[in-house]
């Protein structure tokens, strides 16, 4: 696949699933091509000063270096820069910035070597993967420290992983009969300005945001008819009259998903039923919306061109300006993070009243409580982790701190947002999978009623690796279980 036909998230998505090699297309060589040799043609026939082609960088952006010294300076530039520190990025995530380093160079407005590029995308195809760490960037001068780990490995340097362990680059460059490239004028800074680190986390999370999406539906519908909650509140006459589109797919979903359900037809003991059950179109509805929202900006991103300055052959420019700048990406990544908290946080709350004892169930869905705990504390650890994500949904993009001696002082903690969002997203898929631990055990307790097709499928898929728990049990690793199960490892 050419790397210019990757325009969609979902086509991302496809790629990363597929584990397709990528190639440039001629149309991206020639424009890559044209980019370098105006910015080589420009460093040898004039003297005049371009900033991070012939200056220092940052605060040091008005001291220029010698013609004899621009080498050294990209080099210098990637080895200072690598300054990360803290958790380790997961490596679907460092492939992930690959893939997107490669892309936002193939505009052919960065002026670097098509060599370059092309050994960072041999580095994704042959899935040799650069070591990078969490910490480091404040997504401002783009993502700085990150993308110099991910560099280092191209001028033979920094480490990568092979086989589960941490190595050195060179000997496995070497192994895959790939060479360093040797760095040519704005190389260096072309290769570690850009929003890469954040857009990876975010583009991540918004792949597994589709599946939330759709398994909170699932295992909402299966707590509606665990707790033998009302039909009413999903019919369209009252979503079709506040006009929110998130809302209304979300109460077309679950009406869908409850279609001829034998359940749904029993007596109901309430008139009402609590928020959690009663609002489940307009809480998830709202975090459908605003996750469509963020598709959008992360899709943008995507496609656009980030480092800086950017090369204009065509105008005879080289412009310094501020795409780095991770502003967009860090409200979106907070935007996004709130949008999937409150799906665990309603989803606690329904597991709260499936161990209630109330319609009919048992305290704690025990089968002989007194005697058993049952899931008594498996809701503490949903409660744990919803009131984490309430700590985590701070948001980072209204921070920011100067730095760079005054020259970089309003950065956007897009990086920050990035990695709280990661956290985020994968508690909520463990909320999520409680729930649904719960929802199979309570649903026994309405036997001999039957859901609808769709639901009793869904719960027999479950259980079919998660078998519903009967009495007491070391519940961590079945919980464990069953997020690996409803989300994947």
């Amino acid at each position: 696949m050419f790397i210019e036909d990757i325009q969609t998230i979902a086509q991302v998505a496809d790629v990363l699933n597929s584990k397709q090699k990528i190639s440039i297309g001629e149309e991206s060589k020639a424009a890559i091509l044209k980019s370098y040799n105006y910015i080589k043609n420009k460093m040898d026939s004039t003297d005049a000063v371009i900033y991070g082609i012939n200056t220092g960088f940052g605060s040091l952006c008005n001291t220029t270096v010698a013609k004899s010294e621009l080498q050294e300076l990209q080099y210098n530039l990637l080895r200072s820069h690598a300054c990360g520190t803290g958790e380790l990025v997961p490596e679907k995530i460092v492939k992930l910035i690959l893939l997107l380093k490669v892309k936002s160079l193939s505009y052919g407005y960065s002026g670097v070597q098509l060599e370059t590029v092309q050994l960072l995308l041999d580095l994704y195809n042959l899935n040799i993967l650069p070591v990078i760490y969490q910490q480091g960037s404040l997504g401002a001068s783009g993502d700085l420290a990150p993308l110099s780990h991910m560099s280092l490995p191209l001028i033979g340097e920094g480490e990568v992983w092979q086989n589960g362990q941490i190595v050195a680059a060179l000997p496995v460059l070497k192994a895959n009969n790939l060479n360093p490239v040797t760095l040519g004028p704005k190389e260096g800074l072309a290769l570690i300005n850009g929003t890469q680190f954040m857009l990876a986390y975010g583009i991540w999370c918004q792949i597994q945001a589709d599946s939330i999406l759709h398994h909170s539906s699932m295992v909402a519908a299966c707590s509606i008819e665990s707790f033998n909650a009302r039909i009413e509140p999903f019919l369209p006459h009252t979503h079709r009259i506040r006009k929110q589109n998130g809302q209304i797919a979300v109460a077309e979903k679950i009406k869908s998903l409850l279609e001829n359900s034998d359940m749904v037809k029993a007596t109901k003991p309430r008139v009402q039923d609590p928020y959690s059950f009663r609002c489940i179109p307009q809480v998830h509805g709202a975090s459908l919306d605003a996750l469509t929202y963020t598709k959008g900006i992360f899709e943008n991103e995507l496609n656009a061109v980030t480092d800086n300055p950017n090369v204009f052959p065509d105008d005879d420019m080289v412009i310094s300006g501020g795409n780095f700048h991770g502003q967009t990406l860090a409200l979106s990544l907070d935007f996004a993070a709130m949008a999937l908290a409150e799906l665990a946080s309603i989803s606690e709350r329904r597991i709260y009243k499936l161990i209630s004892g109330e319609a009919g169930l048992p305290p704690f869905l025990a089968n002989n409580p007194g005697l058993e705990s049952g899931f008594m504390i498996a809701q503490y650890t949903a409660a744990g982790i919803v009131s984490q994500n309430k700590q985590l949904c701070t948001p980072a993009s209204v921070d920011s701190i100067v730095s760079s001696n005054g020259q970089e002082d309003h950065v956007s903690m897009g990086a920050n947002a990035a990695t709280k969002l990661y956290k985020v997203m994968d508690n909520v898929q463990q909320v999520l999978a409680i729930e649904m631990l719960l929802a199979s055990k309570a649903i026994e307790f309405r036997r001999p009623l039957k859901s609808s097709s769709a639901i009793e499928n869904y719960v027999a898929d479950f259980t079919s690796v998660v078998p519903v728990v009967q009495g007491d049990q070391y519940l961590s690793p079945i919980m464990r279980n069953a997020k690996a199960k409803i989300f994947g490892e």
